[in-house]
């Protein structure tokens, strides 16, 4: 396995380590059934002072769970070239007791992916449900390869997570296709519920390029407002190069067109790397975030990761958003400032099955 392979298990999203660990219960006349997962716990502390609101905050050392959950992965060949599949992901709580007699969670608390679909060596790849952004899948993804914090530009649930549909084409000499449909329905809402926006579908959709130690994604998004966005058009063009097998440098733009209303356009630059040596890899970014209705900032995200076996790791991650610094006043008097510098950090470990 070349290194930059292993910097993926170790630092990549969920994807690749299930992938790696994934322990197959079934597989027979061309079924077949994976388990996957991972229990991960750490501890939190730092971030910003205050909440959008201008509310101070504790931001105190915490113990965490880091985004521990439980996946099935299903297949079935119909031809040689026609496979169905399935997968089906959830999160659960890995660092507290949970139930009636603990924090009255019940256990499970999302359907983290949960989708179906047909795939085609020779046609490509149709799926339904509710999946990761396939922006995030074949554009910003060599920028997203934080546990928790440090990716600035559009992540997996952009315009996705439910009621989406999706298609990307066969590699097609090193290009790949894809186009993805969003749907907010108000069925069954009375005039009264309804919003001024109504139904929308939100696409996203562009190609990348994967050939060789080059990747380079370019893709869009109608960020519209029923899913968090301000009802612009999102673009981006990023991508990586591995430079060697153990060193892989990314470099990415991003924009969205501000909108009269609701503002919320931006310009984003970044520039990282991740650098491998033997069970270690290390991850670093920065970013030229430039609002248009606010002052530009400079993020940046740190990480250090060990492989201890093939299934259990331990992180390290840091990361200053850079956050506007704000001044609180009571009676023309300041009661309380906040200069946007307090580091956000993360510890813990994580045991893959």
């Amino acid at each position: 396995m070349k290194k930059t392979l292993l910097a993926t298990a170790i630092v990549g999203a969920l994807g690749a380590s299930a992938a790696a660990q994934a322990a197959t219960v079934y597989d027979q006349d061309g079924t077949k059934l994976d388990v996957y997962g991972r229990i991960a716990m750490g501890v939190a502390g730092g971030g910003p002072e205050y909440n959008g609101n201008d509310e101070k905050i504790n931001n105190d050392a915490e113990f965490v769970d880091v985004y521990s959950r439980l996946g099935l992965r299903m297949s079935q060949e119909i031809s040689r070239d026609l496979t169905a599949f399935g997968r089906v992901e959830w999160r659960f709580d890995g660092d507290e007791r949970t139930g009636p007699s603990g924090n009255g969670n019940t256990g499970f608390k999302e359907v983290r992916q949960s989708y179906i679909g047909l795939q085609s060596d020779q046609f490509g790849t149709f799926q339904a449900g509710n999946f990761d952004a396939f922006y995030n899948q074949f554009v910003s993804k060599p920028f997203d390869v934080y546990i928790d914090r440090g990716l600035e530009f559009a992540g997996h649930p952009t315009q996705s997570r439910g009621d989406s549909i999706g298609y990307y084409t066969p590699d097609l000499s090193g290009f790949t296709a894809f186009l993805q449909l969003k749907h907010y329905s108000e069925r069954g809402l009375t005039e009264a519920q309804e919003t001024s926006e109504g139904d929308v579908i939100a696409p996203q959709g562009g190609v990348r390029y994967a050939q060789g130690p080059v990747t380079v994604g370019l893709g869009f998004v109608e960020d519209v407002a029923r899913g968090g966005g301000n009802a612009e058009m999102l673009y981006g063009l990023i991508g990586s190069y591995d430079i060697t097998d153990q060193f892989s440098a990314r470099l990415g733009y991003e924009t969205r067109d501000d909108n009269n209303v609701r503002g919320g356009g931006f310009d984003k630059v970044g520039l990282g790397g991740t650098f491998t040596t033997g069970p270690w890899a290390f991850a670093a970014d920065i970013y030229d975030v430039d609002p248009e209705d606010s002052d530009s900032r400079t993020s940046w995200a740190l990480g250090s990761y060990y492989k201890v076996s093939s299934n259990f790791d331990v992180f390290l991650e840091l990361q200053q958003a850079d956050q506007q610094s704000i001044t609180l006043l009571d009676d023309d008097e300041i009661v309380s400032t906040a200069d946007g510098d307090d580091m956000y950090w993360l510890t813990g470990a994580r045991y893959h099955f």
